[in-house]
């Protein structure tokens, strides 16, 4: 069985925070983190040297693989802000919100499960807390218990 890549590390958030270059995605990255803390009501957690993420969950695949992974979360790259909110987990109402909402977003670029912003400025903030609270809320749904 494979180990996972990712997983919480005793990091100070605030220690990786304060490292952040340049010091404008610094300060995008504290206000994400405010933003991260004000829908899940979590402290947030290293996860890996890179990824902050709020609440944690356990689950086994098929395969029989045991993951803990973060719930919801953020790293602050040096190209663009990745946002792990757990899109694939999403029931048909969720991905339609989702969808509708990224529509309204502005400029970004997504993945497989993520959400990437270069900059806060290039998108509206009020969507994009709307769209942490689908990840989260989906989240805690699939996965009510950490």
């Amino acid at each position: 069985m494979t180990e996972a890549k990712t997983t919480i590390t005793g990091a100070s958030v605030e220690t990786f925070l304060e490292g952040v270059e340049p010091p404008a995605r610094a300060e995008e990255a504290r206000a994400l983190d405010v933003l991260f803390r004000k829908i899940t009501g979590e402290e947030p957690r290293m996860w890996g040297p890179s990824i902050i993420g709020y609440g944690e969950y356990s689950t086994t695949y098929d395969s029989g693989r045991k993951v803990n992974s973060l719930k919801i979360g953020f790293s602050p790259r040096k190209a663009k802000h990745a946002l792990y909110l757990s899109s694939g987990y999403s029931d048909a109402a969720e991905k339609e919100r989702r969808e509708a909402a990224l529509s309204r977003l502005g400029k970004h670029e997504t993945g497989k499960g993520c959400l990437y912003v270069k900059k806060l400025s290039d998108v509206d903030l009020a969507v994009l807390e709307e769209l942490v609270a689908i990840g989260w809320r989906t989240m805690q749904r699939v996965f009510p218990r950490g």
